[in-house]
């Protein structure tokens, strides 16, 4: 096993892509990178090689992503979201956002998490593939099941 700063060196960059897919925010992904290498760094003998290290690395992350939303949606005030009301178009524009938003939310596992790497993260099919052990025609096919899913959903709506 190489030394620390040398795992830092060689899967920062591929951790931090991961974590801004996920979070689609330069400072979350920033935020979230650093806490999986400090949690990683105090875990790093229970790595047991049952996986590969990059994979490894970004369920940390991925879990540190997901308490960051937890503790964030505590201590989130409602009233402060609100908008303006502005232009109708906007207003159009947002509610069919809103709706396919809602509808990616709805996606079950692993539809929702491919569909938003490979959009919002743009990351390739094979390195999705191996995030998940599988390969990159699964990724594949799993993105186009995702994406039909959300079509219909915006069809039937």
């Amino acid at each position: 096993m190489p030394d620390f700063e040398e795992i830092y060196r060689l899967y920062f960059a591929d951790v931090y892509r991961y974590a801004l897919a996920l979070s689609r925010d330069e400072q979350t992904a920033e935020e979230v990178t650093q806490a999986a290498f400090v949690k990683a760094l105090t875990a790093i003998d229970s790595f047991r090689g049952e996986c590969r290290l990059r994979v490894w690395l970004c369920q940390i992350a991925r879990n540190q992503y997901l308490s960051l939303c937890r503790e964030r949606r505590r201590f989130t005030d409602p009233a402060s979201e609100a908008g303006d009301g502005g232009i109708e178009e906007a207003f159009a524009d947002r509610e069919a956002a809103v709706r396919l938003h809602r509808l990616l939310h709805d996606l079950p596992e692993p539809y929702k998490e491919v569909f938003s790497l490979r959009t919002f993260g743009e990351l390739p099919f094979g390195q999705i593939g191996e995030l998940f052990g599988k390969t990159e025609s699964w990724a594949r096919v799993t993105y186009f099941r995702a994406r039909q899913k959300l079509k219909e959903g915006l069809d039937g709506t």
